[in-house]
Order: C-alpha cells, then structure tokens, then sequence
C-alpha cells in the first residue's frame, strides 16, 4: 500500500490548547455506559508515589496534581495499594501517632494506605456491559468513594489495573451528590473515633 503525504493547515492567531477538563463532555445519567465516567488508565498514567515515601511528601503530591488518590508502588514498582485523601488527613495518621508514638512528621506511606490484599476491584469485562448506576450501585454497597478495575492480561497472566471509578468525579458527571462514605471532619469527631474503637 502506498501512503501519501496528508494536508497541512496554518495555525491562525486564534489557535488554543485544550485542556482535559475544559473538554465538553456529554451529558451522563445512571443508564448511561459505565465506562463514560471511567478514568481509563490504559490512557492517562496513574499518578503514584512508593509506599517508603513520607506521609506529608504525599499529601504534597495529591494537593499538587489536584487529586485524591495516589497508586501506591513497592520497591520493585510492583502495585501494592492504594493510598487516598481520607488516609491522609482521617484517622490513621492520628493511630499511628497514638500506638506507635510516631511523630507526624515521621509516619510514611505504607502505614496509612490500604494495600493491595484488601482490595477489591471491579472487573473490565463487566463494566463494559454495565451502566452507571450499576456502578454506582456497587460503591454504596461497598461503602466506597473509589473503585478500581482489572483486566486480565492473557499473555503475562496477571492483572491489570486498568481503570478507576471515583464518587467525585460520578457526582460532577451526574450533577448531583454522591456521599456515601461520611468521613470525620473536625478533630474531635476524629478523637471520639479513636477512643470508641472496638
């Protein structure tokens, strides 16, 4: 086959750089596709930091890049959890600091986020065929504020995280309010939390 050359144009002065969040997007109810308020991360690289990492370099990272999840990585670069906003700024740093007598400061990553044997995750074959009130269906009944989701990798076999579902970003979507996870806002709330534990 022979490939020819394709035609040009000129970059007017009202030319533009596109940003993601600038993009129009169609309108999303709960019958819509669940992948349309997918973070598809076959296409956009998940932001990550290592589990040694200090908490406060973290917090740092997801206030930077505006978001509030981070990948979290091993030694190796080997996926091993999931680190979000509620496990920096709720109650686990303060448990740390209270049964470990760690000073804030010295608390890392990989004593705060949830690792990866405690995680479920959605699987990419479903969620083609499901909506998004499946969807959101799923993380009320989890009681979560994120989603992961796997595809299998036939030729290594092992899974993929390929995509992520966030309550936040379904709620934008929608146009609505999505709070299913009540987390503890002021310190004292956080206090009661810890000194009521069973």
């Amino acid at each position: 086959m022979e490939y020819h050359a394709l035609n040009t144009v000129s970059l007017p002065a009202q030319t533009d750089l596109i940003h993601v969040e600038q993009r129009p997007q169609r309108q999303v109810t709960l019958k819509s596709p669940a992948t349309e308020v997918m973070t598809d991360l076959r296409v956009i690289d998940p932001i990550s930091i290592n589990e040694d990492a200090l908490l406060d370099d973290a917090h740092a990272r997801m206030v930077s890049h505006g978001i509030r999840l981070l990948f979290v990585t091993d030694a190796d670069g080997s996926f091993a959890g999931l680190l979000t906003a509620t496990d920096v700024l709720g109650e686990r740093p303060l448990k740390q600091i209270h049964e470990h007598g760690k000073r804030h400061k010295e608390i890392v990553v990989a004593d705060v986020m949830t690792p990866r044997k405690q995680l479920e995750a959605l699987n990419l074959a479903d969620i083609s065929r499901a909506t998004v009130g499946h969807v959101v269906a799923t993380m009320k009944d989890l009681g979560r504020q994120h989603a992961l989701v796997v595809e299998h990798n036939t030729a290594s076999s092992h899974y993929e995280v390929c995509g992520l579902f966030s309550t936040s970003t379904i709620a934008r979507r929608l146009g609505t309010s999505l709070n299913f996870v009540r987390v503890p806002k002021a310190f004292s709330e956080i206090e009661h939390a810890l000194l009521h534990e069973e």
